[in-house]
């Protein structure tokens, strides 16, 4: 349960700073573009950033899905399992 939790708080934080990161003034002045010349165009390309943005709204997806499938098995009642023998037959 716990475990679950903590992914829907990784897929939904990772989803966030995917999709905003990219075009945010900390994107173009960062260590990789000082330190390696030729990265800086590839970076701050549209479409580079709107594929890393596309990651984080799968995340968000992901973590949308999994919090549905969390919430849906904790309000549904357990099914008996093929060892589960019935009330009555006894």
């Amino acid at each position: 349960m716990l475990g679950r939790l903590l992914l829907v708080i990784y897929y939904v934080e990772a989803g966030l700073l995917l999709l905003v990161v990219p075009w945010s003034a900390f994107w173009e002045r960062n260590l990789f573009v000082e330190r390696i010349p030729w990265l800086g165009p590839a970076l701050t390309n549209h479409f580079v950033r709107g594929a890393i943005s596309g990651v984080g709204v799968v995340c968000l997806a992901a973590a949308i899905v999994e919090l549905t499938t969390f919430v849906v098995s904790r309000f549904q009642a357990p099914t008996p399992g093929p060892d589960h023998e019935p009330l009555g037959s006894r």
